[in-house]
């Protein structure tokens, strides 16, 4: 696997996926939890979260059908400010993910007056991070984040 093929992917991945906005791509699974899939060429996204609010879920690549990359999220909005609003400006910042760093959005981002942040550790094998979006110095919307590659030495 290339690491450079993974990262265009997951920026690629990440534009067709929950960043659009797009519910009609969203598969509903018996367990209460929702699916999200993309394809291109040889590589996979699985995208499978539980939630609503607050929302937790794995981001999983596969590539010519072995798992070679994954990410793990939870989120939640700290103060009674409207998921209707929220969560359109965390799609914003997802479409704006930086392929150097392919695991949220960019290091910051202004949309009116929010601020969304974005602090990273880490490269694509191994990383954490987390990510808000705050207005007026108040922190409204918060997720972490943790992952990296997989199975390297089977």
């Amino acid at each position: 696997m290339n690491l450079e093929e993974l990262r265009a992917f997951l920026v690629d991945a990440n534009k067709h996926t929950y960043s659009t906005g797009d519910e009609s791509l969203n598969n509903k699974e018996k367990d209460g939890s929702t699916t999200i899939l993309y394809q291109n060429k040889g590589w996979k996204f699985h995208d499978n979260f539980f939630g609503g609010e607050p929302y937790g879920g794995r981001e999983v690549v596969f590539y010519e059908d072995k798992p070679v990359w994954m990410m793990v999220y939870y989120g939640h909005i700290n103060v009674e400010t409207p998921a209707e609003i929220i969560y359109p400006i965390l799609q914003k910042a997802l479409r704006q993910m930086p392929p150097e760093a392919p695991f949220r959005g960019p290091k910051e981002m202004i949309y009116g007056e929010f601020v969304y942040k974005n602090i990273w550790n880490g490269i694509i094998e191994k990383f954490s991070g987390k990510e808000t979006i705050s207005i007026d110095n108040k922190t409204v919307y918060e997720a972490s984040y943790i992952g990296g590659v997989v199975d390297r030495k089977r």
